[in-house]
């Protein structure tokens, strides 16, 4: 378990690297701030208009040759959409659209974008902004897999989790098994979850959740964050985005949801966050945060009743 001060020195190390990384692409970097610190570092490479992604939080079972296929499909995507004037935060102008190496991290640059202090988004158009954002999806032409954060992040998690009876109760480790156990042959492949889904849009979607990846600027709102860009269900992207973003997103899209696969892949959703719990050692300020999510967990219905 990373003490504080070691949580912090990585932070250090982060905005260092970044530094350098940027300075060695030609930028101007006299000012840096980190802008934010959880799984990653942001950093503001002041004066330049660049803001730096550097991940930090990883599980342990990512290897680097897979974090940077990760962030070139991101930067691929992103780029293409802001190519065709889609409002996003796009990569960076100023330097190639590929990941940067530097002192053991992996990082991407990206264009900096002037922030609303204390804005907030009405659900109803983070819906309709999140039905835009998968109509230009729609379109892009590059592959993509299908929901490949899943596996083998689920295994792999409640593998280390068995070890760790300071982080998950037996208890709660059984269900969580028996949780990903139900679901998992749905998301193994896309025809899996297509056969047991056939109403159900399988696009390329953002991945996370486009409703609460908005940033407020004084020109409009911008999705941002596409790390885990993939292609999978529509309802994913909208799992408790709230009755007001779905009703909006169903408008805008001139589609319903589809409820059934929509309150099942909220329940892979809650599951996430119980796998979260194996970045607790990396990251100890997560186990605070998670209770309130893990609660709720527990009051929910077991996955296999919901198939």
């Amino acid at each position: 378990m990373l003490t504080d001060e070691q949580v912090a020195a990585r932070t250090d190390r982060a905005l260092g690297a970044a530094v350098a990384a940027g300075r060695d692409l030609g930028l101007t970097v006299t000012e840096p701030q980190v802008l934010y610190s959880v799984f990653s570092v942001i950093v503001h490479l002041a004066p330049s208009p660049v803001v730096v992604r550097v991940p930090t939080v990883l599980p342990e079972w990512t290897t680097p040759a897979q974090q940077v296929t990760g962030q070139r499909r991101e930067l691929a995507v992103a780029g293409w959409l802001a190519d065709r004037g889609h409002p996003i935060v796009a990569p960076s102008p100023l330097v190639a659209r590929e990941p940067v190496g530097r002192d053991g991290f992996s990082m991407t640059f990206w264009q900096y974008v002037e922030q609303v202090p204390d804005a907030e988004i009405d659900p109803a158009d983070g819906g309709r902004i999140a039905a835009g954002l998968h109509d230009a999806l729609r379109e892009y032409p590059g592959d993509l897999p299908f929901m490949d954060f899943c596996e083998p992040f689920f295994d792999n998690s409640f593998a280390f989790l068995a070890t760790r009876r300071d982080l998950i109760s037996q208890e709660d480790l059984d269900r969580a098994v028996r949780d990903w156990a139900a679901v998992k042959p749905l998301l193994d492949s896309e025809g899996a979850f297509t056969a047991a889904f056939p109403d159900v849009a399988v696009q390329a979607i953002h991945g996370d959740a486009p409703v609460y990846n908005l940033i407020v600027t004084p020109q409009g709102a911008l999705c941002g964050d596409f790390e885990l860009v993939t292609r999978g269900p529509v309802e994913w992207d909208l799992t408790f985005s709230g009755p007001a973003a779905e009703q909006a997103y169903a408008q805008a899209a001139g589609r319903p949801l589809d409820e059934t696969a929509l309150r099942l892949l909220e329940g892979v959703r809650m599951l996430q966050i119980v796998a979260c719990l194996a970045q607790v050692p990396n990251m100890p300020s997560l186990a605070d945060g998670m209770r309130p999510a893990l609660e709720n967990w527990r009051a929910t219905q077991p996955l296999a009743q919901l198939i």
